[in-house]
């Protein structure tokens, strides 16, 4: 049978957090939100654990990671180089930002042979999440058509106080299946109302009950192809407008194959309240729900005895 792994996104060095937040941490014992992720999804039945990370970072994550809980589930590392593109295409002159959250799964590639689920390493899903989409890896595999999941949390679930936030909008059908996603980069409260803009002048609402994503996606192997192919027509189309900031999303991928009609999402809905650290000012936050976690016995005091 098949294992799931886990594919946790941690390359970026966190520019507006202004630090290594992946590996901050968040509770009394020297936790990290990674721990909490690590210890849902082993108890959820995921067998491995692969890092995308920066290769200059990989000390600091053995150190953290693989030296004190290595022992309790597999761990690999792979690096999201930003030379890691297709043969034929070169970096433009300029260019140090990563490629995005497409490129990052892709750097992975190498490691996965089977059913695999992908998630941020700053964000903190819940419990429920693991469970919901290992079972669903475990229970479906590809047909026709692709089946894919992703866990989607109500918007107002999932918003600090302290800045704007990037979501991926989802519209899906009276089954709960995906049927758009779109990228919003700049979410925040103004006024009483959740709003939206792209330039930082024009506003928009969103519903408060709308579900978004929180980059957590159950894929199937296929999805590695598909993505290797369409990050090399990113490269052709999308790098020479935009050669310094242009990104390979990994919602991008996802919305493409909906659209040709080679894949089902199927949108697994969390009632959890998200929480991370995409600002400093957000750490306090988290602490104290870390800590009420703990005293309702969803958490050991002590996580890894």
């Amino acid at each position: 049978m098949e294992k799931a792994a886990l594919v946790i996104m941690a390359a970026g060095m966190g520019s507006r957090y202004g630090g290594l937040k992946q590996i901050d941490p968040v509770d009394e014992q020297g936790n990290k939100i990674i721990d909490f992720s690590i210890y849902d999804a082993i108890r959820a039945g995921f067998e491995k654990v692969v890092f995308v990370i920066k290769k200059e970072h990989e000390a600091d994550f053995r150190s953290c990671i693989s030296d004190r809980i290595g022992n309790r589930i597999e761990i690999a590392y792979a690096y999201q180089e930003l030379e890691n593109i297709p043969e034929d295409c070169s970096v433009p002159d300029g260019r140090v930002k990563p490629w995005g959250t497409g490129h990052a799964v892709l750097s992975a590639s190498h490691l996965l042979n089977g059913p695999f689920a992908v998630i941020n390493a700053d964000d903190f899903y819940g419990r429920e999440a693991f469970r919901m989409i290992h079972d669903y890896l475990m229970e479906n595999r590809d047909t026709d058509k692709y089946r894919y999941a992703m866990v989607g949390y109500a918007l107002k679930n999932t918003l600090t106080e302290n800045g704007s936030v990037s979501r991926g909008v989802c519209e899906t059908d009276a089954q709960g299946f995906l049927k758009d996603i779109v990228e919003r980069t700049k979410i925040l409260r103004q006024d009483n109302r959740i709003v939206y803009t792209e330039d930082g002048e024009h506003y928009f609402p969103l519903s408060k009950d709308c579900i978004v994503s929180m980059n957590m996606w159950g894929f199937s192997v296929s999805f590695l192809n598909e993505a290797k192919e369409r990050f090399a027509a990113f490269f052709r189309k999308t790098v020479p407008a935009n050669p310094l900031k242009a990104e390979f999303y990994l919602p991008f991928v996802v919305d493409e194959l909906l659209k040709e009609g080679k894949a089902d999402v199927k949108v697994l809905q969390s009632q959890d309240q998200w929480f991370g650290v995409t600002y400093q000012e957000d750490k306090p936050f988290v602490q104290k729900s870390i800590r009420e976690l703990k005293e309702q016995g969803i958490y050991p005091e002590i996580l890894w005895p």
